[in-house]
């Protein structure tokens, strides 16, 4: 099978995280994968039978002539690679996704990696007019279209949330290569803090709730450090001087292999008011970390196992606070393998992938 993943590039992020495992997972099992990337910027650590192809060097257009220039040099590249009207084409991210269906690219199905509803209700909270807006552009591109959801809660807002009634929608979770994140939590990482740490992974954006999360680490008052794997930004270190926090959080940047640090913190933490399926928590879980979590929509209540006890309501740092202290000072037990749920394996990620060129 020729499948062609589609996404704006490789800079960090969990859903740009989860295109490259869905093109490793997919390549094992003997189908012809290209990753293409709208713009040639790559942070990850791509691995060397992923074969990746930029659309542009440099950044992407944006704007509405942007979009039409990517589109057309999207479709040429199709031409060029010889991906015809057997390739099985995934999308993932609103600026990808309108990218390739104004390409009007073969068997297209868009992967949806958060609650675009949430996302509306907090913009329309600031702005009534612009959420509005937003919720117009993400109906007009998504409804009657072919939706993969990486949650039963991201599903249930397509359909409920953004009030798509023609779109053909399947759950397909994040996939995870257990064993490889297990070896890559050995390499050695030298900048580890050498003290006991807890651990936040994600970049610095409102919906991470870094306030909540620091509020929350200043009132459980633990003898840890705080640890945040996040590129440094004056609003971020603004926000920890301001609670006088400078001497207890490491503000460590992204790291291409994370592993080492999820393995090594004591706690991970997630602390958002929205999420997809936050990938963190099941590779917390899969490094034998222990995690706390908000109940956040969606995804957090779809892991359960070790995680159940763990979840807290979002926006409540008194609760984040105390499920902190909880899992440090009350001695929860380290998650084992059994704890990773089969339905976040790789290969049952990418046998829900093949299964969408029967769809077809």
């Amino acid at each position: 099978m020729n499948v062609a993943l589609v996404v704006t590039n490789l800079a960090g992020g969990g859903a740009e995280a989860a295109m490259l495992r869905l093109a490793a997972a997919l390549g094992r099992r003997g189908h012809s994968v290209h990753l293409i990337l709208l713009e040639n910027r790559v942070e990850y650590a791509v691995p060397t039978d992923v074969n990746i192809v930029a659309v542009n060097e440099t950044s992407a257009s944006t704007g509405v002539i942007g979009k039409w220039l990517n589109a057309r040099r999207l479709r040429a590249l199709f031409r060029k690679l010889r991906l015809g009207d057997d390739c099985l084409t995934i999308s993932t991210l609103p600026f990808a996704d309108e990218v390739a269906s104004r390409a009007g690219l073969p068997h297209l199905w868009f992967r949806i990696a958060n609650t675009l509803s949430e996302e509306v209700r907090q913009l329309s909270a600031r702005d009534a007019g612009k959420g509005e807006r937003r919720r117009s552009r993400y109906r007009s591109l998504y409804e009657g279209r072919n939706l993969v959801a990486v949650s039963d809660g991201v599903a249930q807002d397509l359909r409920t949330g953004l009030g798509l009634e023609r779109a053909r929608i399947v759950r397909i979770y994040n996939g995870f290569d257990l064993q490889a994140i297990r070896q890559a939590a050995e390499v050695p990482a030298p900048a580890l803090p050498r003290e006991p740490f807890v651990l936040h992974v994600g970049r610095f954006m409102p919906q991470k709730r870094h306030d909540v999360l620091l509020d929350a680490y200043k009132l459980a008052a633990l003898p840890h450090k705080l640890v945040l794997l996040a590129a440094p930004c004056p609003a971020l270190q603004h926000m920890i001087a301001a609670r006088q926090l400078q001497e207890r959080v490491l503000l460590a940047g992204f790291q291409p292999n994370p592993y080492p640090w999820m393995r090594a913190a004591e706690l991970l933490v997630l602390s958002s008011d929205r999420e997809g399926m936050p990938n963190v928590l099941v590779e917390a879980l899969a490094c034998g970390t222990r995690v706390v979590s908000t109940d956040c929509p969606s995804g957090p209540r779809e892991v359960r196992g070790a995680l159940a006890r763990g979840l807290v309501p979002t926006g409540d740092s008194q609760a984040l606070a105390k499920a902190m202290r909880a899992a440090l000072l009350d001695g929860w037990a380290r998650p084992g393998a059994v704890d990773v749920p089969q339905e976040f394996t790789a290969e049952a990620m990418a046998a829900g992938y093949e299964k969408l060129a029967a769809h077809d």
